[in-house]
């Protein structure tokens, strides 16, 4: 289990307002605790490897390999190169979505109606596709390599007969989720609703980030041993560095 953060050095924190989006590199050693401030907020995360950004997460591999349709503490985040990206290593939410993706402007004008710059100035409605090409394209990134997204603290799940189902309330006030880097990361994020959300409301809500560091990569070892692949996926992260 992970330490307490206020036992941890806090690097820097930030807020990212509701439907903002941000960028950066979360280096090896780090903890990025990512926190829903009022309750009912989705983050649609993207995972590249920061030094060869052709590597970036694999969704499908990850659930896969961890026999699990749902990421919470102790599961990986795998590459397509079979390298754990980050790791889960704490947990209050329980469940976090793999499924939903992110809206693109046409679904957004098409769910919520008009939002336009114009009249709603910085409250016009954002979304997913263009928020992360935003910040991808810091980073020499464009729409070729907008690929799978990871929905933090939201939870969909899939019937008998293979339909999605958006759960409400998944997430509360002070909710949070920590992933650690086994490796330099490349995290690309933005704070909206999920596509499921049947809150016919633009209302997207705010996120806290904070970054700590920890001495000692043990705080991986229930992701570690909570499967023998993730013990295989450290392995192949390491040789890396060495």
């Amino acid at each position: 289990m992970t330490a307490s953060l206020a036992l941890r050095p806090t690097l820097y924190e930030e807020t990212v307002p509701s439907g903002g989006h941000t960028s950066f590199v979360l280096k090896r050693g780090q903890v990025l605790r990512v926190t829903d401030l009022e309750g009912g907020a989705n983050v649609s995360v993207l995972l590249l490897n920061a030094e060869e950004k052709s590597e970036r997460l694999n969704l499908p591999d990850t659930l896969k390999c961890q026999h699990t349709a749902k990421l919470t503490e102790g599961h990986c985040l795998y590459s397509d190169m079979g390298r754990v990206l980050a790791a889960i290593t704490a947990d209050t939410c329980g469940w976090h979505d793999s499924f939903g993706g992110v809206l693109s402007a046409e679904e957004v004008a098409e769910k919520y109606g008009a939002g336009r710059y114009q009249e709603l100035r910085d409250g016009y409605f954002r979304n997913g596709v263009d928020n992360l090409l935003v910040e991808m394209g810091k980073w020499n990134l464009n729409l070729q390599d907008l690929l799978m997204a990871l929905n933090l603290f939201s939870k969909v799940t899939v019937d008998r007969d293979g339909c999605f189902h958006f759960q409400p309330g998944n997430s509360k006030a002070g909710d949070y989720v920590e992933l650690y880097a086994p490796m330099d990361c490349l995290v690309v994020l933005t704070a909206l609703q999920h596509p499921l959300d049947p809150n016919p409301q633009y209302a997207p809500k705010p996120v806290q980030l904070t970054w700590s560091r920890v001495e000692s990569d043990g705080i991986s070892i229930l992701c570690r041993t909570s499967r023998p692949e993730n013990s295989r996926g450290f392995h192949n992260t390491e040789r890396l560095y060495i």
